[in-house]
């Protein structure tokens, strides 16, 4: 699979753009704020319908206008693709795939699978855990459509239940029978989530480590460790012993709605004790294995963003991450950077076909 042309309008800074890519390597290279990121979030934007960095879709229309488009040609399994996504302020976002518009987003997920490395993604050390539960969820959905269908339920039960408690608080009352209704669908889709969490977590960690390993050269040990509290009790206990509790507080406070992830380096938090390299090495070689991971379920080679990767690593761990991504495994990526030179040498090396697009 690859991304052959790009064409925005009205999206973000770029009033319209279009761009033809090179089958293996492409870069955006210029200044900050020319929009590099902006192309890469567009390309983003049309694997999973919503921008990466902003997901207020109405602030994604360039300031003043009405409405943006972003059309992309993809050649997938030999046949040609074209995907459509649009907003008009005060209207629904329309996705196309080949002029038939979606019902439901959810469907086009995993369709062109992608992994996007970005500064953002430090959101995932120094943020709360439902960002980590977010790239929890975003890994699985790619690939397992019964996941994402009992996330989506799940989450809708949630929003019912806390509704259906706020109600009681509010009007004095209790009805055990209409809370048990939502407590048995919690339960029905919550365990499906758990245990797809767990099984993914097993065949996921390995992969990790290795990718961790290559970048660092060996030098430290990583950990990526799931924390459920599905693992100490049985979702039917947990919802019985915290009922008082979630009637008091008037939302459910017990569920995989709190699971998380602990990122460790040598048995410490990575958060404390990782050093601003140790922890963008860590989230590099996380995202390169949920890369692996995609491609090996999907059979899929996923298209691949690096924004700006090269800020706050050292040469070694550049060169590393080159000769990574550097082998047939991979497919088309799209890289950004500030200084233009650095780039080409970094390109030159890879001894792939590559284009620079100078913003």
């Amino acid at each position: 699979m690859y991304l052959q042309k790009i064409s925005l309008v009205n999206f973000k800074n770029i009033e319209t753009q279009t761009f033809s890519f090179e089958k293996k390597i492409n870069c955006f290279v210029g200044n900050n704020g020319v929009g590099k990121t902006n192309v890469l979030d567009a390309i983003y934007y049309l694997s999973f319908a919503k921008s990466y960095f902003n997901p207020i879709a109405g602030q994604n229309i360039r300031h003043g206008q009405d409405f943006f488009m972003i059309e992309g040609d993809y050649l997938l399994n030999e046949r040609s693709e074209k995907i459509i996504c649009s907003l008009k302020r005060g209207s629904k976002k329309v996705l196309k795939r080949n002029g038939k518009a979606y019902e439901k987003f959810s469907e086009h997920i995993g369709q062109l699978p992608l992994v996007i490395i970005s500064p953002a993604d430090r959101d995932l050390i120094v943020e709360g855990s439902e960002t980590r539960r977010k790239f929890l969820d975003g890994v699985i959905s790619q690939q397992d459509k019964e996941y994402l269908n009992a996330l989506i339920s799940y989450n809708k039960t949630i929003n019912q239940r806390n509704a259906l408690l706020k109600y009681f608080a509010a009007n004095r009352t209790f009805d055990a029978l209409n809370l048990k209704v939502y407590d048995e669908q919690l339960i029905t889709y919550g365990t499906i989530v758990y245990e797809k969490r767990k099984r993914f977590l097993e065949d996921f960690v390995p992969i990790f480590n290795e990718k961790y390993q290559i970048i660092s050269g060996g030098k430290e040990f990583v950990n990526l460790l799931y924390k459920s509290q599905l693992q100490e009790q049985s979702f039917v206990d947990l919802l019985r012993v915290s009922l008082e509790k979630d009637r008091m507080l008037q939302y459910t406070s017990v569920g995989i709605h709190k699971d998380d992830l602990s990122f460790e380096i040598d048995e410490y938090p990575i958060k404390k004790f990782g050093s601003q390299g140790q922890q963008k090495s860590y989230l590099i070689a996380l995202k390169l294995a949920q890369f692996e991971f995609i491609k090996q379920q999907s059979k899929i080679t996923p298209i691949l963003l690096l924004d700006d990767i090269f800020d706050k690593l050292d040469e070694n761990r550049v060169a590393q991450i080159i000769r990574l991504v550097n082998n047939d495994e991979f497919g088309q990526i799209f890289i950004t950077d500030t200084h233009s030179e650095r780039t080409e040498n970094v390109l030159k090396q890879s001894n792939k076909p590559y284009q620079i697009f100078n913003l």
